[in-house]
């Protein structure tokens, strides 16, 4: 018989982790780097929206449609350019601002990136409606989705033989799901 997992965090209150809330802040403000927001990142949880998509409905005898069968569904976003990016939030707070039906599912940010390459999206995009968007994307989407947790990030030295030091670097210019204010990058 299937069980239920456990959640990451489970006295979870929806809110977000403070240390990654106010980095996600200076990087927009240009006080912090895309190093320090990945670094936030690693040990934060992050909510996942679902959404209920109806599947089958059916009019009843009063002549109004009604919900017969739905499924739940993880939405992506879809760029100008036609990339796909998982969404991914760091609170309720955030999640409500862009959708308030959605419903939250906790994961790591490395779970979230795993299923983003998964699905064969370019980027997961954190907090798209605010207050501090950012995207994680390109190699360094890839590098996320390869760690497995915590643990495994700090003893990246000691796992990977050769490998002294790691460090997370932005990719050359393109295009971006997101410019930081003040920028004239398209």
């Amino acid at each position: 018989m299937p069980s239920i997992p456990q959640p990451l965090v489970p006295d979870d209150d929806g809110r977000a982790d403070a240390a990654l809330a106010e980095t996600l802040a200076g990087f927009q403000t240009g006080a912090a780097t895309v190093a320090d927001v990945l670094t936030a990142l690693g040990p934060a949880r992050l909510l996942v929206p679902v959404v209920a998509l109806l599947t089958e409905a059916e009019v009843g005898e009063d002549g109004l449609k009604r919900e017969k069968e739905s499924e739940m569904a993880l939405p992506k976003l879809v760029g100008q350019d036609g990339r796909m990016a998982v969404l991914a939030f760091t609170g309720v707070e955030a999640l409500a601002r862009w959708r308030a039906d959605a419903r939250p599912i906790q994961a790591s940010a490395s779970q979230v990136c795993k299923a983003a390459v998964h699905e064969q999206a370019a980027a997961v995009v954190i907090d798209v409606a605010g207050p501090a968007p950012f995207a994680v994307e390109g190699s360094m989407l890839h590098a996320m989705a390869a760690i497995e947790d915590a643990a495994a990030r700090r003893n990246l030295d000691v796992d990977v033989p050769g490998v002294t030091v790691a460090r997370f670097e932005a990719a050359p210019p393109k295009k971006s799901w997101w410019r930081r204010k003040g920028s004239s990058q398209s």
